[in-house]
């Protein structure tokens, strides 16, 4: 029954400072039935660091093997023991094991709790000096060249402080294709090791960042902090203006679009889309020269939406 369940124990670990573990931490490692540790050999050295012995039941629980584990986890829960969930640093289900776990629980009517604790992701926040009131998380950037630039261009229009996390290995490329989608100008701040001894923290524009990671060997765990857009100093139907006044010119809309969009603060893909539900100006209709009764085609005029019409 419910009532006589125990525990689900979510519990935030440091980042790389032993020192930054909270006492309720420390009492949960050295009392819980059981710890489903995403790295066990790493919980050891940490519990070893932090001078406690644990003496519950230790199980792996990691990305592979998460939803094996979650039966024998649930019924532990229910047989009413304490079951602390840990990763290797930070907060569970923060792009780490634990979400799907805390899903079940809750699906089934187990208590679930939480001790808080050190996070990479308000860490990096913080001393990235960007804004705070309003700020959204990304998980991990995409790994796919084409999945990345389009994830990308989908934070052009992001007012809010965007965090993500990156792999040193493709930090250099996740940059570049930065630049390409939202421009060199855009503040953004790499954060590496944090808390750790080697932290450090690079602050600049994407444009500068770029220029840092292809000469550096960066390594270590990274965190990617971008500043919000910038809101346009233009009203969009402005800059709608602007682009059907170059297509009309015989531009392409894409260039158009291209052309108008740098410099005003709004993304690409919101002008196109903007000017596409623009109407298109309806066109004159011709004069008839033919005697009635003749179709104004047949001379060579053009009604909109004749294939070959240029817009």
């Amino acid at each position: 029954m419910v009532s006589s369940a125990g525990l689900l124990l979510l519990a935030a670990t440091p980042l790389g400072n032993p020192g930054d573990a909270s006492a309720r931490l420390v009492e949960a490692l050295g009392s819980a039935e059981v710890v489903a540790a995403e790295d066990t050999r790493r919980l050891r050295a940490l519990a070893a660091s932090l001078g406690v012995s644990i003496i519950g039941r230790v199980i792996s629980h990691y990305d592979a093997v998460e939803t094996a584990r979650m039966g024998q986890l649930l019924e532990a829960v229910r047989e009413g023991q304490t079951v602390l969930v840990v990763t290797d640093a930070g907060m569970p289900s923060v792009s780490d094991p634990g979400y799907r776990l805390v899903n079940a629980c809750v699906t089934a009517g187990l208590p679930v709790s939480c001790l808080p604790g050190p996070s990479a992701v308000t860490t990096a926040l913080v001393l990235s000096g960007l804004p705070c009131d309003r700020f959204c998380f990304e998980g991990f950037a995409p790994r796919k060249p084409g999945e990345r630039r389009r994830w990308l261009a989908s934070l052009a229009g992001e007012p809010r402080t965007a965090v993500f996390f990156e792999s040193p290995r493709r930090l250099s490329a996740t940059l570049a294709d930065a630049v390409a989608q939202l421009g060199g100008e855009r503040t953004a701040a790499v954060c590496r090791e944090l808390t750790k001894t080697h932290e450090q923290v690079i602050r600049g524009s994407l444009g500068m960042l770029v220029e840092w990671a292809a000469a550096e060997e960066v390594r270590g765990e990274i965190t990617v902090v971008l500043a919000g857009a910038a809101a346009s100093p233009f009203p969009l139907d402005e800059l709608v203006a602007r682009v059907r006044s170059r297509v009309d010119g015989g531009e392409r809309l894409k260039d158009a679009v291209r052309a108008v969009a740098t410099g005003s603060g709004v993304s690409k893909r919101e002008l196109y889309a903007a000017s596409l539900a623009e109407p298109l100006e309806p066109l004159e209709p011709p004069e008839l020269t033919e005697p009635p009764g003749e179709s104004p085609t047949a001379s060579g005029a053009f009604c909109a939406g004749d294939p070959g019409e240029t817009r």
